[in-house]
């Protein structure tokens, strides 16, 4: 397959979520199927907290044959891809700036302040409002409800990698990510990973 131009050097990925969600796999099989097209990939990331449910981020820096720095500069994101709303906005205020795209799981997972009932989490309507606010294109969907039809939410993450290829910003396509998913896990998973990619792709075609 010819490989298409990115759209940026650096093109600049933002992957955020929360502890148990399956960021880091996410941005590892995003990183390996780009390195499939010939592209250099520079993976950081930050943990804001070791256990299940603190925040997780992984910067991507793709290039066509130049390594940059594991950071992405602050306002500097191309594209924020989330696997929970708040960490969206909250990436964006950050990393964001007035021409970043977005592509966000709106299912929330709620923090501790949330669970005791001292915090209130924002409804949807409030979400889809400060991150229209903050982008300049976003794609909000529920990769949650349709992993849990899977058996199991984790399948989210691999989702949000289906529905990133399909938002077409990056050369990504499905048998890099078949090869990949064959390579590092058993053949009894391969299946049920691409159905899970190919059910992403859809949610944003």
């Amino acid at each position: 397959m010819e490989r298409r131009e990115l759209l940026a050097d650096p093109y600049n990925v933002v992957i955020t979520g929360v502890g148990g969600q399956g960021n880091v796999l996410a941005s590892r099989v995003l990183g390996n199927m780009l390195v499939r097209q010939g592209l250099t990939v520079v993976i950081g990331e930050t943990f804001g907290a070791t256990q299940r449910g603190g925040s997780v981020m992984s910067h991507l820096r793709i290039s066509k044959d130049l390594s940059y720095s594991p950071q992405i500069p602050k306002s500097k994101a191309h594209i924020i891809v989330a696997l929970e709303p708040i960490e969206a906005i909250r990436v964006l205020k950050t990393y964001g700036n007035p021409e970043v795209k977005a592509l966000v799981n709106v299912r929330p997972v709620n923090p501790v302040g949330v669970i005791s009932g001292s915090e209130k989490y924002p409804s949807l309507e409030e979400i889809r409002e400060s991150i229209s606010q903050l982008t300049s294109q976003a794609w909000l969907i529920n990769v949650t409800e349709e992993a849990l039809k899977l058996g199991n939410p984790v399948f989210g993450n691999i989702m949000m990698v289906g529905a990133l290829a399909g938002v077409d910003v990056l050369p990504l396509d499905r048998d890099s990510f078949k090869d990949i998913i064959s390579e590092t896990m058993s053949a009894d998973k391969v299946d049920i990973n691409l159905t899970a990619y190919d059910k992403g792709k859809a949610m944003v075609n």
